[in-house]
């Protein structure tokens, strides 16, 4: 199953990619090579982390959840319910939220299983109603927060490193051991790999299958709580095309479309790419549109090599 996960040389790569983008927009803007830089992108990137570590186990067995995004402004719109609106202890609220994102992706792998209906379908559906329901529980109304969860964003002992940037990094810890090291995670590339042989080799694929989009899931809301705890806020539009960015870093980060081929580190340099790449694009004053041309480009370039790469092999 080691043929499933990138090779050491495409994460060098990566590392020469994402070194390559430091020196440009340091050539290009004084101010980019800078502590508040850095800050910055540190701080942004635990959210865009911990949803596209769900999006390459999905992708890793052949799938894909385009409702990351919605369900992730979904738990953080209960989140401010029960803990603003009902007065709810700090852990019973985190509950709600995770648990809301477990059930969407229960939901998303039972559907999906069970019917034989296509992920990118069930998905597409899931995302629509886990926004509308986002903005049912909100009122259509930004909630502000009143410093109670914004801890978790903020840098400890005079460094960069935040509490939420520690939890996405051990997700990702977490994820790549399982995808490497166990044998769920062999089991995911053989099923994205062909599922038909693997079901003849007597692995439960179902099982397997749901249980992977239940995990995108519940870190869609582990990602909204560091959200929250960026802005200060429940914002009703928050991650809106959140999963076009974790397809992206997934994908630039070596996982193929076509599953089979995966590892969450190496999406991990994808988000660290995407990240700071929009952020020099900021430095050098590129307006919206222009980033996300860039960002459409990136993404199209990382499909052409992935499909380079299994032609090839």
């Amino acid at each position: 199953m080691k043929a499933g996960l990138p090779r050491h040389r495409d994460q060098l790569a990566l590392v020469a990619i994402f070194a390559a983008i430091l020196i440009l927009f340091g050539l290009l803007s004084g101010s980019f090579l800078s502590a508040s830089t850095f800050a910055s992108v540190a701080n942004r990137i635990p959210t865009l982390t911990l949803v596209a570590t769900g999006m390459t186990l999905v992708l890793v067995i052949g799938g894909i959840d385009l409702s990351v995004g919605s369900v992730m402004a979904l738990g953080g719109a209960v989140f401010a319910v029960l803990m603003v609106d009902w007065g709810w202890p700090f852990p019973a609220a985190v509950l709600g939220c995770v648990g809301v994102g477990l059930a969407v992706g229960l939901f998303n792998g039972w559907i999906t299983e069970r019917l034989r209906v296509p992920s990118f379908i069930v998905t597409l559906g899931s995302l629509e109603a886990a926004r509308g329901l986002a903005y049912l529980c909100t009122g259509s109304q930004t909630k502000y927060l009143a410093g109670k969860v914004e801890w978790l964003a903020r840098p400890v002992g005079g460094t960069m490193i935040s509490p939420a940037l520690v939890l996405a990094v051990a997700a990702v810890v977490a994820a790549q051991f399982v995808l490497s090291r166990m044998v769920w995670g062999r089991q995911m590339v053989a099923i994205g790999t062909n599922e038909v042989a693997t079901q003849l080799a007597g692995i439960r694929t179902r099982r397997v299958k749901v249980l992977v989009f239940a995990a995108s899931g519940g870190l869609a809301g582990v990602a909204a709580l560091c959200q929250l705890a960026r802005l200060g806020a429940c914002d009703p539009n928050a991650g809106s095309g959140l999963e076009l960015s974790a397809i992206a870093a997934a994908v630039i980060g070596g996982t193929s479309l076509s599953g089979g081929r995966g590892s969450v580190a190496s999406t991990f340099l994808g988000v660290l790419i995407i990240a700071t790449l929009e952020s020099g694009l900021v430095h050098v004053g590129a307006t919206e549109p222009v980033k996300r041309v860039v960002t459409g480009a990136v993404i199209v370039a990382a499909v052409l090599v992935d499909t380079w790469r299994k032609r090839r092999g």
